[in-house]
């Protein structure tokens, strides 16, 4: 899939989503830098529950530019009843304001009627004020914590039904 979409600065930037295996060395890199930003924001990893692994996510995309480097990542991970969770959804610093975040979840939204899911979760955290006003934009709706997230004071959680 190649997007156009204009960035914030008028440039056109193209880039492509494709799927991409969870554990390859462009994944890894995109993974640990949003772990770095995460940690950083919360003194440490707060992440409750499993952490997705390639046997867990049923899909991971990988979107990269016209030259090939990679600018955002995301998965899914099939939970309750066949409704997909959105699991590691990062996107670079520099690319932010791209047009990449939406046109990847508009492709983890397809996926995840490919398998067959009648809605998206997700969990996001509540200091990351850029993520929820984006969930929130995207359509998606705050739920009450789901599965590991029970109880989770830093855990906000969204669903969408697709």
């Amino acid at each position: 899939m190649t997007t156009p979409d204009a960035s914030s600065d008028t440039r056109t930037q193209q880039f492509s989503i494709e799927v991409e295996h969870f554990d390859s060395p462009d994944a890894q890199r995109l993974r640990a830098a949003q772990r770095l930003e995460i940690d950083r924001a919360y003194g440490g990893d707060t992440e409750p529950g499993d952490k997705p692994t390639a046997d867990s996510i049923a899909v991971f995309f990988l979107a990269r530019d016209e030259a090939g480097t990679p600018l955002a990542c995301g998965g899914l991970r099939v939970v309750d009843d066949g409704i997909t969770e959105i699991k590691r959804m990062y996107v670079r610093p520099e690319s932010r304001g791209s047009g990449v975040a939406a046109a990847l979840l508009r492709r983890l939204e397809e996926a995840a009627l490919d398998l067959g899911s009648p809605a998206l979760v997700l969990e996001t955290g509540n200091e990351q004020k850029r993520a929820v006003g984006f969930y929130e934009r995207e359509g998606f709706t705050r739920i009450a914590n789901f599965g590991p997230y029970v109880g989770a004071p830093l855990s906000i959680c969204y669903s969408k039904v697709l």
